[in-house]
Order: C-alpha cells, then structure tokens, then sequence
C-alpha cells in the first residue's frame, strides 16, 4: 500500500454498511470484540445514531471508502463515572499498520479533551500486540487485567485495561459538554 490519503469525519447513517463491512470479520473470526453474532444494519444505524447523540464517533475514509473508525461511549452508567469514557479503533484489514488507528484516535482523543472528559480507557482482549502497541504509542498506561472475563472461540480471554490521561481533574469539574457532528 501507499501512503495514506485518509480524511477523517464525523460518521453519519451513510457509513454504517462500511463500518459493518469492517467490524463483521472482527466479530467472526477474532477476539477484538466479544460480540459473538455480527449486528445487522439495523442495529449499526442505531448504535451510530445513539453515540452520536452525546459522543464522537469518526470515520476514516479513503477514495470514498469507510478504512476505519473510532468512538467513544460511557465508561458506566453511575454519575460519578461521567468524565471518563472508553473508546475504541477499529481498521480494515488491508489498511492496517498504515497509521489509520492514529488518524482516527488522535482528534477523537482532543474532541474528547475539548468536551471536559477527564480519562480516556480502553479495554483490550488479549492477545493483541498490535492494539496494545498503538494506545502505548498514543500514550495510554496499562493499569490492570481482568485475568479469563470473556470466552470466544473456544478459550478464555484476559482483558487489559488501559487509561489515558485527557486532562488534570478538575476539584470542582463541570458536566462534561454534548458532542455535536456536523452533519454529513
């Protein structure tokens, strides 16, 4: 492959077919995801629809293809959890160690910033050396492993957890800010 002529956007309804066409052999074939059966269309319009009402979620596009996307959802339901949040990276398979995890994941990294969240975590299945290359590169710190949580394919997998720092917490922090995309 060449050098990388991706733009990155906010993601609409448009993209949801090729954020599945890439999330869909994630499901089948590895650990990325602990999601067992591929969502239907549907269901990837709803979940784009229902994050994008508060949080990012960005696409990377190339020659007008979905290569890859990236979001951020609530870390957990509870209040007192509301400046953090997790986020994830997913890239197609013939565009992967070409730089399109760093494209999407640092400006949803500074979107998340600017809306006043305070730690960014990412949960990562093991193994993965290539998604737990990118986030120690982008700066996250390991900070535990939750040792046999998830089966798939016939095994037990560890989940590393990781965290970055967004911003120094505030004594008194205000709610963090709605994301709003322009619409595409």
């Amino acid at each position: 492959m060449g050098a990388l002529a991706a733009r990155v956007r906010p993601a609409g309804l448009p993209d949801a077919p090729g954020i599945l066409s890439i999330y869909a052999p994630v499901v089948q074939k590895t650990v990325a995801s602990f999601e067992t059966e591929v969502p239907d269309l549907a269901e990837m319009r709803r979940r784009i629809v229902v994050t994008t009402s508060s949080l990012p979620w960005l696409v990377a596009e190339e020659d007008g293809e979905v290569v890859g996307y990236a979001y951020a959802g609530r870390h957990r339901e509870r209040s007192g959890y509301r400046w953090s949040v997790e986020v994830s990276v997913y890239v197609d398979a013939s565009h992967r160690r070409r730089g399109v995890g760093r494209l999407l994941y640092e400006p949803l990294l500074d979107t998340l910033r600017g809306l006043g969240y305070v730690s960014a975590l990412a949960g990562i299945a093991l193994p993965n050396p290539a998604s737990v290359g990118l986030h120690q590169a982008l700066g996250f710190r390991r900070v535990g492993t939750f040792e046999n949580v998830g089966y798939k394919h016939g095994a037990w997998h560890d989940v590393e957890w990781w965290r970055l720092a967004l911003r120094k917490p505030p004594n008194e922090p205000r709610d963090p800010l709605r994301w709003r995309a322009v619409p595409v």
